[in-house]
């Protein structure tokens, strides 16, 4: 007999996450008063999005700190830290090395180039922790609905977990659903242990592919032993070769890309549905004057699932208007948006930079966090409005913040509780604080790998055939993040808009894929600025020249349909006429992507340093050392134009090796 979840147990009232900073006031005596020129060149200095200087020109004339005044409080930032030529890995240190001071090594013996090295693959496997965590997240959820444990979830994707299923060898015939749910949720937990000691999704890379991680050493193992392993590397006294350190990084991102992220992605098609092709909304101007208005922000959709269907309740409809809103507006911010943009259609609110601008519309009842690409700082930004923070995970209690302690076993009722406490909250909202500072743009999203092959009829030879015609002369997946570094959204919507204009069809996850939504360019009609093969294509396929894939954990999706080119054209992925790049990235997360891409065969284009300056040897490995590798290596090049010639040119020497 089916179990049912348990329902019983009473959602705890939220906790107040005890707060040191309370106050917008500390905020506002930070900032320095400043005249209406100077507030108007650094909001257009800051970004390209429209909608942000609005109200970045907002929170300077209220005095509220945002991520951009904390970047130039920081100047000058570190050099050594910055060239990664600091460590603190021992209580013997901190050491820096300083070649003109003729301080070479430090206490233990290490040089610049071990010093890099370490503290690359430190910054490395902290990424892909992040997403393979989240990763397991899921696959714990799925193993939970299938044992009945957890309360509102379903299987919606039979088919997929029936395909998970075959790779996995575990029977489905004549077999319940749920059933099959609780066998695959169990063989992929051990996917992330050292049980199987082989990853089993990384089998779906082409045999060519596979080859050369055999030769490099560098076959994902498991998704945590390859991570555990990392952190026994930097240990001084155990990694000492700065090549060999590297190298594992690489074995331990293809754990995450191949692993622990394609893992988050398959299983969240599985529970919740795999993405269709679908048209919505973005920027600021989503939020809604007289409705509640709730943003999603963060990367895990376990919560934000039951979110959308706590707010589409009768009983908390109704108690929305009773409060005097006409009804209750969901938005999305970073991934845990883009999750829900790829398969409900929720309207995306922005990237990772406007997180804060949101608050400061004075529209926002609720913002509901659970983890990665938070700032710590939002409570003290909230604390200028009504607005409440939520937060959702053990692993992410932030300061100031209401803290609901969310399971998949309490799943829905903690999401009725958590919406109820934002309808109570629009009373509280000030009318005339209230600036929504423009109208939406539409976009178009949910291109999964299984509605890209949909669209070309079933089968990935339509874009095989249009690349070798030269129609379309290559792919390029854009991802990553934002960073104060780069103007915001500017090395994004420039290095696309210059790719498409040279025929080259641009796939993006993430912030990256937000930023040209915002921009106009995930809608069919942006074609008009693609050259004319791409642009033919777009119109006969009715796609726009970017193609939004999913959240940044999603980038596994390019590694599928990768592999899928790959292998109906008998080839590596190496070989292919593609190339990566992430022009804003900031995060750990990033590196570990931008190492999986490069491991597997995609030539990968950074538009921020990494934190590598210090050492020449670790700047050659990466750059031209891993071609006789894996055949691909990183590039840095900040300008996004000269990055698009970059690329280009590296694709045309694709073609030129195929013959095409």
């Amino acid at each position: 007999m089916e179990k049912k979840a348990k329902t019983e147990k009473k959602i705890p009232a939220p906790v107040l996450v005890d707060r040191k900073l309370d106050t917008c006031e500390l905020d506002r005596a930070k900032m320095s008063l400043m005249n209406p020129k100077v507030i108007k060149e650094k909001s257009n200095e800051r970004t390209i999005d429209e909608l942000a200087k609005v109200m970045l020109k907002h929170t300077m004339e209220e005095g509220i700190e945002t991520v951009w005044d904390r970047f130039e409080m920081q100047q000058p930032q570190c050099r050594y830290c910055s060239d990664g030529v600091s460590c603190s890995r021992c209580a013997m240190g901190p050491c820096r090395i300083i070649p003109e001071h003729h301080r070479e090594r430090g206490v233990c013996g290490a040089d610049a180039d071990l010093i890099v090295s370490r503290n690359l693959l430190d910054t490395l496997v902290t990424g892909a922790a992040a997403h393979s965590d989240h990763g397991r997240d899921i696959v714990e959820t799925l193993y939970k609905t299938g044992t009945g444990e957890a309360q509102g979830y379903e299987i919606t994707d039979v088919k997929k977990l029936e395909k998970i299923a075959a790779e996995l060898g575990v029977e489905t015939k004549g077999r319940k659903k749920e059933e099959i749910a609780t066998d695959v949720g169990r063989q992929l937990l051990y996917e992330f242990g050292t049980f199987k000691n082989k990853v089993t999704f990384a089998d779906r890379a082409p045999e060519q592919t596979k080859e050369l991680w055999k030769a490099a050493g560098i076959v994902p193992r498991s998704v945590d032993r390859e991570i555990v392993e990392a952190m026994h590397r930097v240990h001084m006294g155990v990694g000492a070769n700065y090549a060999n350190i590297l190298l594992h990084g690489l074995r331990a991102s293809l754990g995450d890309g191949w692993g622990g992220s394609m893992m988050g992605t398959e299983i969240s098609d599985v529970l919740f549905g795999t993405p269709t092709i679908n048209q919505s909304q973005v920027n600021l101007g989503v939020l809604k004057e007289d409705h509640v208005n709730i943003s999603l922000h963060g990367h895990n959709p376990m919560l934000s699932e039951m979110i959308v269907r706590a707010a589409d309740d009768p009983d908390m409809k109704d108690l929305a208007k009773k409060t005097g809103a006409k009804g209750i507006n969901l938005v999305g911010l970073c991934c845990t948006g883009n999750e829900l943009l790829m398969r409900k259609g929720v309207p995306m609110a922005g990237n990772h930079f406007n997180q804060e601008l949101i608050i400061a519309t004075g529209a926002l009842e609720a913002m509901v966090i659970d983890y990665q690409c938070i700032f710590p700082s939002l409570p003290r930004t909230a604390s200028c409005y009504h607005t409440k923070i939520i937060s959702t995970s053990e692993k992410s209690k932030v300061v100031g913040s209401y803290y609901f302690d969310f399971h998949p076993e309490n799943a829905y009722d903690t999401a009725k509780a958590i919406v109820k406490m934002a309808i109570n909250n629009f009373p509280n909202r000030i009318p005339e604080r209230v600036l929504i500072p423009g109208k939406p743009v539409d976009l178009m999203a949910g291109f999964s790998v299984e509605a890209i092959v949909e669209a070309l009829g079933g089968t990935v030879k339509p874009l095989i055939d249009v690349i070798a015609s030269g129609d379309v002369r290559g792919a390029v997946g854009i991802v990553g993040c934002n960073n104060p570094k780069v103007q915001h959204d500017y090395g994004h919507v420039t290095l696309a808009k210059e790719l498409i204009k040279n025929d080259i069809l641009c796939v993006e996850t993430g912030c990256a894929a937000v930023a040209c939504g915002k921009a106009g360019l995930l809608m069919p009609e942006a074609a008009f600025l693609a050259g004319p093969g791409l642009k033919g294509v777009c119109k006969k396929l009715g796609i726009p020249p970017v193609l939004h894939m999913g959240s940044c954990v999603d980038c596994s999706r390019i590694l599928v349909l990768l592999a899928e080119l790959a292998k109906a054209l008998g080839v590596g992925i190496d070989q292919l006429p593609v190339a990566g790049a992430a022009p804003e990235w900031y995060s750990q997360k990033a590196v570990s992507i931008g190492s999986y891409f490069v491991a597997s065969g995609v030539y990968t284009v950074l538009g921020v340093m990494p934190k590598i300056a210090g050492s020449d040897n670790v700047v050659k490995l990466l750059t031209s050392g891993l071609n006789g590798v894996v055949n691909a290596s990183f590039a840095v090049e900040p300008d996004p134009v000269a990055a698009a010639e970059l690329i280009t040119k590296y694709i045309d020497g694709k073609r030129k090796a195929l013959g095409i």
